[in-house]
């Protein structure tokens, strides 16, 4: 890092688990494979344009700790001692409230990395919408749909910062490949591919929902996959409750989850275990041979045990979510937001910097992480999955939406979403019976 720098990250006690990050399946290590910086971000010249910031001191408060923090903060070391400017980064396990407490106490960041619109949403009286050349920049570099989700009421106000790919099943290609087995493509094949596995004598799945505070939230993810690939359309009214959670359609998308996830020949271990078991490791027994697929986001490679390979030829890998409508072309996705509480021109500054192309593919090299801007070079990811995630995120042609349970108020989303998914894993509430919970929970 460079010596110029002087950055603060204080980070939570890692015991504590940030719910916000977990919903969004933020982990709380990334590894060690840092990358180096690449050329044009050690450049000065690429960084006129920002100006003289000699004395200028900005804060940035996120979920974001740990080894992958200090990653982010490599990426911007070169803005820092190119600029003069100071940036003054908090990593906080509890985003949320901590958020409230600062912007109701008269002290907000200066920005903020917010990893759930929705929550975003809940300060708008108080942030800065985006500038003319920050809007620009967001254009350039994403897609409408993730611009949509840095909009409030008709205004931006966030460029996408890191972006996750959701829509994963991690598997073993070399347990594939012997048994002759293919990626599946659609639903149908790819519960016909469980049944021959299990009739194989090998159990298909492996899930875990446990996750400390925030248990059940991996449940959320199969859901919101199921009802994003019924239609965007039908998506888009269930998050924003233009539909009730117990609308027909979310109840049939439940169902269907439970084809695999009430399957008793399906679920490793046996579905009475998957509440309990963590999602850490739920995936493990792959390696094993023990099961054969995990649904799990790209950040999960990042969770692996140290000595594991991850790459198509390697110990494990993912392939996509697969459609249930022919052509569609869909990622669930989650990330976070660079809204800003601060108008001065340092803050505005930085937050161009942070939209920009320089930023995105210096952080793509300074460990693991995967991005939805236009223009990054995904081979710049320092891990296969990485490239493979950034290669989705980036193409136009891919049709992404936010995580739902991030989208829905908190009440929701973070609460009786989660525990609905535990109530029903365990037998306890019939699909209809969670939905109409939490519905009922809806503020």
């Amino acid at each position: 890092m460079s010596k110029t720098r002087r950055i603060s990250c204080l980070a939570a006690a890692a015991s504590a688990i940030a719910l916000a990050a977990a919903a969004c399946g933020a982990p709380e290590e990334e590894g060690d494979d840092r990358g180096a910086v690449p050329d044009d971000a050690t450049d000065c010249a690429n960084y006129e344009q920002y100006g003289d910031l000699e004395g200028e001191t900005i804060s940035i408060l996120g979920s974001i700790r740990d080894t992958e923090a200090d990653e982010m903060m490599e990426a911007w070391s070169y803005f820092e001692s190119c600029t003069g400017a100071v940036i003054e980064y908090e990593g906080s396990g509890e985003f949320e409230s901590d958020m409230k407490v600062r912007v109701d106490g008269g002290n907000a960041p200066d920005i903020a990395l917010f990893p759930q619109p929705g929550l975003m949403s809940n300060f708008a009286d108080s942030l800065v919408p985006a500038s003319e050349e920050v809007t620009s920049l967001a254009t350039e570099g994403w897609t409408e749909d993730w611009l949509n989700y840095g909009t409030i009421d008709g205004t931006l106000y966030a460029a996408p910062h890191s972006s996750n790919a959701k829509s994963f099943i991690w598997y073993s290609p070399s347990f594939f490949s012997d048994n002759g087995y293919e990626v599946p493509q659609t639903w149908d094949e790819l519960i016909a591919l469980s049944d021959t596995i299990a009739a194989d004598g090998i159990t298909p799945w492996c899930v875990g929902f446990e996750s400390g505070g925030a248990t059940g939230w991996p449940g959320t993810d199969w859901i919101e996959d199921i009802v994003l690939r019924e239609g965007t359309d039908v998506y888009d009214q269930w998050v924003t409750h233009q539909i009730p959670f117990n609308d027909p359609q979310i109840v049939t998308a439940i169902d269907k989850a439970g084809t695999i996830l009430q399957n008793p020949d399906y679920v490793y271990n046996g579905t009475d275990t998957i509440s309990s078991t963590p999602f850490q490791e739920a995936g493990y027994p792959i390696l094993d041979g023990n099961c054969a697929m995990h649904r799990q986001a790209s950040f999960y490679g990042a969770m692996w045990p140290a000595d594991t390979e991850v790459s198509e030829t390697g110990d494990v890998f993912a392939f996509r979510f697969p459609e249930s409508n022919e052509g569609d072309n869909t990622m669930l996705v989650g990330g976070e937001f660079v809204a800003a509480f601060d108008d001065s021109e340092s803050t505005e500054m930085v937050r161009q910097f942070l939209a920009s192309e320089l930023y995105h593919n210096a952080r793509l090299q300074t460990g693991p992480w995967s991005t939805a801007r236009q223009g990054v070079d995904p081979n710049n990811a320092t891990t296969p999955i990485n490239v493979f995630a950034t290669e989705i995120l980036t193409d136009p042609e891919v049709t992404v939406r936010f995580d739902g349970s991030d989208l829905m108020p908190g009440e929701v989303g973070a609460s009786s979403f989660w525990t609905g998914m535990v109530q029903w894993a365990d037998g306890d509430k019939t699909s209809q019976q969670m939905a109409d919970d939490i519905e009922a929970s809806w503020p």
